[in-house]
């Protein structure tokens, strides 16, 4: 089969999370002989990277890339942000869709490439899919973090949006999104959580449950040792910003003096923690590090703590902890207790005295340690495997095209009355 992949960032213009997955889905689908294409928008990066480089991406075999670049610049994004719709990118993307001819078109993040106007352009035969990384469809900024200070509960997205310093999206107050969602044939989130907060927050299409998966060669490199480290350490891996919570962790390790925290990552709030962690000497700044750093990283911790305070769709640290048979210390909001339930493999904490116990339950308690960790590593193979994603994932599209067949022949008056016949139809008896 031929799939093209559409997102905004990718590769080495990229940050992670979306990005990541759209990278693992293109790896594992050419691993088994498909043709895997990737259109995503070289100008949005240029945009919004700040003092961003691009990071290391080797390409796969079987894997095309095709980033957009408008004679237009930085102008080509703002204009899909603004306008909703692929603006000046839609003669590039109309003739992409033309040349590779796609059996199946899988839309990531749509941000900055297009728009929810993107996905009522017409892709004849071919299956369309959305994920939803982010809670883009149903917050401007992505992430549900009121004025920079608190999850939001009552939506005020103009003034939230002029307080970011980004220009509102009047495209919102309109129809364009409702319409454009009935163009897919399956919109797909990976957590309960993330479908609960959709369809709480006015998404009134259908949705379906398609968790994440980590291959087991996750890193794509070379193992690295664990990281010789004579004191008990926990770890936490991201990009440097308010909403990832690390400066609770700090706050912790203050008042646990025998326990290390160990920081990897860059970003923008980097400057306010390490002025947070002024004169703790348990508290070590790794910088950015590769996939193969952070696995090291994390085999060697007590734990990896997920302390985000905004609603995560799901959790790619956490079934990379599990991975190196670590667990998981994750605040009780969004997905995160979700795979906490699913697993048995980690603790969760509400409170800031929450979180100081586990962390030092962890520090201390090697039985619970272990166990925890096998456990999620347990979790992992059987629930969050790619064998098991990639059977659910071709099984959507196999039902997608089937009910297709239904409505284009419908059965005649009578053809289907016994069950064998409605079977035998492809129709469920018990519609």
């Amino acid at each position: 089969m031929r799939f093209g992949m559409v997102t905004t960032f990718f590769g080495e213009h990229s940050f992670g999370g979306d990005a990541a997955f759209v990278d693992r889905l293109s790896r594992a689908l050419a691993r088994r002989g498909h043709e895997v294409h990737i259109l995503y928008c070289r100008d949005a990066f240029e945009l919004v990277r700040g003092d961003q480089s691009p990071r290391p991406y080797q390409l796969p075999s079987g894997v095309t890339v095709h980033p957009l670049s408008s004679p237009f610049g930085p102008l080509s994004p703002l204009a899909t942000h603004q306008l909703g719709g692929p603006g000046f990118k839609r003669g590039p993307i109309r003739r992409w869709l033309r040349q590779i001819r796609p059996d199946v078109v899988h839309f990531h993040n749509l941000s900055l490439i297009g728009g929810p106007g993107l996905l009522q352009m017409p892709v004849p035969g071919a299956v369309k899919l959305l994920t939803t990384h982010e809670h883009w469809l149903v917050c401007p900024l992505h992430v549900l973090w009121k004025f920079d200070r608190e999850i939001c509960e009552a939506p005020q997205c103009v003034r939230c949006c002029l307080k970011a310093r980004k220009p509102p999206q009047l495209w919102r107050w309109t129809h364009l999104l409702d319409r454009s969602l009935r163009y897919l044939d399956a919109l797909i989130c990976p957590s309960r959580s993330t479908q609960q907060e959709h369809a709480r927050r006015g998404i009134k299409a259908r949705t379906t449950l398609l968790p994440y998966f980590l291959p087991r060669d996750y890193t794509g490199l070379p193992a690295v040792a664990t990281p010789s480290h004579r004191r008990p350490y926990v770890a936490v891996a991201g990009r440097l910003e308010k909403i990832k919570g690390f400066q609770d962790v700090i706050d912790a390790v203050r008042r646990l003096p025998d326990l290390d925290l160990r920081i990897a990552g860059t970003g923008q709030y980097e400057t306010a923690l390490r002025e947070r962690a002024q004169g703790l000497p348990n508290v070590h700044f790794e910088g950015r590090l590769d996939a193969a750093q952070v696995a090291a990283l994390f085999r060697g911790a007590r734990a990896v703590v997920v302390p985000s305070l905004v609603y995560e769709t799901f959790g790619y640290v956490v079934l990379e902890a599990f991975a190196e048979r670590t667990p998981v210390i994750v605040r009780n909001l969004g997905a995160l207790p979700e795979l906490i339930a699913q697993s048995d493999g980690g603790l969760v904490f509400e409170t800031r005295d929450d979180l100081l116990a586990a962390l030092d339950r962890l520090a201390h308690d090697d039985d619970l340690r272990d166990t925890l960790g096998s456990n999620g590593a347990s979790a992992l193979r059987e629930l969050w495997s790619e064998e098991e994603h990639l059977a659910r994932y071709f099984a959507l599209i196999d039902e997608i095209r089937r009910l297709r067949r239904v409505r284009a022949d419908p059965p005649r008056p009578g053809a289907a009355s016994s069950p064998a016949a409605r079977r035998k139809a492809g129709i469920n008896a018990a519609s």
